[in-house]
Formats: structure tokens, C-alpha cells, sequence
């Protein structure tokens, strides 16, 4: 923030003069004393040397695992250099809203560029200027779906916990109602979803990869709900559609997921980013921000926010949805991620995470008393059947490794990426081998 100037005293007498008070605490006159701060009690200031050596002290106290093999929603990639390079600029960092296109052209381009790759990686029409994160994304498109004869949600089992639980808040604020379709071997069960589509079902949400890191058969699904008329709707881990099918391809309506793997570091939980994608039939419905090109006077390209007359802002008591922004910088992380990486680095990425995953599965299942829990394909993370998960984990912990989340006593949900080397996975299995032992 180099360029930041503060008020002057001289700037500050002036604004006061204006406003007609004498000093910055008669602004506060209307406060109790009571409630007042008299003294904030602050130690004596430190050397820039003495600082950094307090700030280093503090993050020693952190836990820093020498590989992790955690996902299950957030996950360990690889991220260029350029990435923080591009994005760290005063401009970038710095920007607010653009609410004015004619001075915001800079930012409303950075988004415009956001929603057209993501739009190009999951086959869809139209995108948004992002979401929070993906479980947000993922209750504001079953949101997009009620109408007045179709109100009820369907969400598969094998979605991720903090998404369900999302999309159920949403629901029960809105008083729309919300069932679980059951799972079988991993994956969502079609007979049980047969059985719950009818004509009050608005839409269904499944997740691809789920999250049990099972892939599962989305076009029939897709076809199941749009033969009892309802929408279809998509959950998706970025990097793996990069090698997957598409959300498109699969017949989905809407598409959304959580963006932090496209560049963002784990950083204890955020700040992430969510996307959310629609077909041409739904993009009305779209909530949040939307960037589109258009001409200014001089017939050159332009930015601006479009189809901004929605009920989010001049009807609100109707709305569907009241997200009027977004993460501009997580989504501008997010598009220099993917054009440093391009479509080729972002298939490579996705085969060594499936190809890493699926040697780490073999080993583990070669040890005595371990299995793969369930049968179907996966991308990059998997459960095992274990003796003792809790055991297996404290026994990582100690050297340094963050296994995967436990599920319950006897299966650990596993997640390798490009980040785990053959030498990692082997130092992982033998350690776990002498704790099942």
C-alpha cells in the first residue's frame, strides 16, 4: 500500500469545520461514557527487527505438515508463481466495487475474463461474477429453481456436509422444503431418486467428483430429473472437469463449485470463491453480479454490469436471492490461474492427482486389514476401510503428515493431488503399515 496517503491534520480541521464539531470526539457525543474506551492499555511500539521476531515466534506455534493428504473441500495445489505476482499489485488488491463502469473498466474486464473461462470449463452459457464460496453457490442455485408448484430440494447424500448443511439453512429461511436421496456403494442411489421425483420437485444437487471421491453417472441422473421436469444441478471439483466431462456435456442446468483450487492456497479456510454457471434458459435467474461486453460511443469494446434491474435491487421482498457482490480478487486469482495454466496444464494436473491417487489407493490396500470401501471410479481421493483410523492418524502426526479426515472409527477419506510425490506416498504407506501392525 505504497501509495496510500492518510488525511492531513490540516484536512482533518477542515472536514470538522464543515460539519460544524470541534474534535473527533464530539462525532462520538451520542455514545455513554460508560461504554467509552478511556485507555487501550497498548505495550510500548517495537523495532521493525523486534516485530518480525514476535510474528515469527507466534507462527512456530503452528502444526506445518510436510506433505497432507487431507482434502474433502479444500485442497493442496500447485500454484505458480505469477499468480501472486499478478494479483499482489496496488490496483488489483486495492480496487472497490464498480459500481462506475466508465472508471471500473480494469476491474469489470478482470471479472468479465473470470466468467467467460469458467463458463468455458463447465460448458455452460453463462456465468456469474462468483459466489462466496461453493457451498453458497451451491444453495443460491436451488434457490434459482423454486417456483410456485415446485418448491422441494433434492440433495444427494454423497455431497459434502458443509454444503448439505448450507443449502438446509437456505431452505428452512425460505420455508421450502429439503430431502436427502440415500446413497448405495458410495454413490447416489437412482432407484431411491426415481422414487422421490415428482411434480413438487423444483431441482436435484449432486456433487462430481462426490464426496466420497466417487465419480458418479451425472448424465443418467441429469436424465432422471428432466424426465419428472425438474432441474439439474451440478456441484464440481474444477480441476477434475478439466478432465471429466463437463457439466454440459452431462445435461446440467446449473453448474457451481468451490474455485479454491484454481490458485488459492488452503490459508486455514479462506478467503475462497464460489462460481456458478447457468444454461442460456436460466440466466435471468442468475444471482449476484454479471459482467457483459458492450461499445461506448466510439464503437470500442466496453464492460459494464448488466442485467443489474433484477429483483435483488428494486424488489427485494420477491428476490430469490439478496447476493449483490462478489470476491473480485479470489475470482481474478482464479483467472490468472487458469490462463498460466491453460486447458493442456490443467488436464495434466488432473491426470497425475487421479493417476498419484490411484497408486496411493493400490499401496494402501496392500497392507493387511485395509480396503477400499467402495468399488465405483474415482478422481483423487478415496475411503479405506481401516483397524483404527484414529491410530493411523496420530501415528502420521507424528512425522509431520496430515492423513486423511477421519469418517468414523473404521474408514479415512484419503485425497492425493500433484503436490504428493511417489516418495511421500511410500514414507505415507509405510508409516501406516507399522501402525496397523
Amino acid at each position: 500500500m505504497g501509495s496510500y496517503v492518510p488525511s492531513t491534520q490540516q484536512e482533518r480541521r477542515r472536514m470538522l469545520d464543515t460539519i460544524g464539531v470541534s474534535t473527533i470526539d464530539d462525532l462520538y457525543c451520542q455514545v455513554p461514557k460508560e461504554v467509552k474506551l478511556q485507555n487501550l492499555n497498548l505495550p510500548q511500539g517495537k523495532s521493525e527487527l523486534e516485530v518480525r521476531s514476535c510474528m515469527e515466534a507466534l507462527a512456530q506455534k503452528n502444526m506445518q505438515f510436510t506433505s497432507i493428504f487431507r482434502g474433502a473441500g479444500a485442497y493442496h495445489h500447485y500454484i505458480p508463481a505469477i499468480v501472486k505476482s499478478v494479483t499482489s499489485k496496488e490496483e488489483f488488491v486495492t480496487a472497490y466495487t464498480p459500481y462506475q463502469a466508465e472508471i471500473s473498466q480494469g476491474v469489470l474486464q478482470s471479472i468479465f475474463e473470470f466468467q467467460t473461462m469458467i463458463s468455458q470449463l463447465t460448458g455452460l452459457d453463462a456465468a456469474n461474477a462468483s459466489i462466496y464460496d461453493g457451498a453458497s453457490a451451491a444453495a443460491e442455485a436451488a434457490a434459482m429453481c423454486r417456483d410456485r408448484k415446485r418448491q422441494k430440494v433434492l440433495v444427494s447424500e454423497a455431497v459434502n456436509p458443509g454444503v448439505l448443511s448450507t443449502i438446509r439453512t437456505y431452505c428452512e429461511g425460505a420455508n421450502t422444503p429439503l430431502e436427502v436421496v440415500p446413497v448405495n456403494d458410495g454413490v447416489t442411489d437412482k432407484q431411491a431418486l426415481s422414487q422421490m421425483l415428482d411434480e413438487t420437485v423444483s431441482c436435484f444437487y449432486m456433487e462430481y467428483p462426490n464426496f466420497y471421491g466417487q465419480i458418479e453417472d451425472a448424465t443418467d441422473l441429469g436424465e432422471l430429473v428432466h424426465q419428472a421436469g425438474a432441474k439439474f444441478i451440478m456441484g464440481c471439483h474444477p480441476i477434475a472437469i478439466s478432465l471429466l466431462k463437463c457439466p454440459g456435456e452431462c445435461g446440467a442446468d446449473i453448474a457451481v463449485g468451490e474455485g479454491q483450487p484454481l490458485g488459492m492456497p488452503l490459508a486455514f479456510g479462506g478467503p475462497y470463491l464460489g462460481f456458478m454457471t447457468c444454461t442460456q434458459a436460466m440466466v435471468r435467474r442468475l444471482p449476484g453480479r454479471i459482467v457483459g461486453e458492450t461499445v461506448d460511443l466510439q464503437g470500442k469494446r466496453a464492460y459494464v454490469l448488466t442485467l443489474q434491474a433484477r429483483e435483488q435491487h428494486i424488489r427485494r421482498e420477491k428476490a430469490s436471492s439478496n447476493v449483490c457482490s462478489n470476491q473480485a480478487l479470489c475470482a481474478m486469482t482464479a483467472s490468472v490461474y487458469m490462463a498460466a495454466m491453460g486447458s493442456a496444464g490443467m488436464r495434466q494436473t488432473a491426470k497425475l492427482c487421479m493417476s498419484k491417487a490411484s497408486y496411493a489407493a493400490g499401496e494402501l490396500c496392500s497392507i493387511p486389514g485395509i480396503s477400499q470401501k467402495f468399488k465405483g471410479p474415482y478422481f483423487n481421493e478415496f475411503v479405506t476401510r481401516c483397524p483404527s483410523s484414529q491410530n493411523i492418524l496420530c501415528a502420521l502426526e507424528e512425522k509431520g503428515i496430515l492423513g486423511g479426515l477421519p469418517l468414523d472409527e473404521e474408514s479415512i477419506l484419503w485425497c492425493v493431488t500433484e503436490m504428493n510425490s511417489k516418495k511421500q506416498i511410500d514414507q505415507m504407506v509405510e508409516i501406516v503399515r507399522e501402525a496397523v501392525k
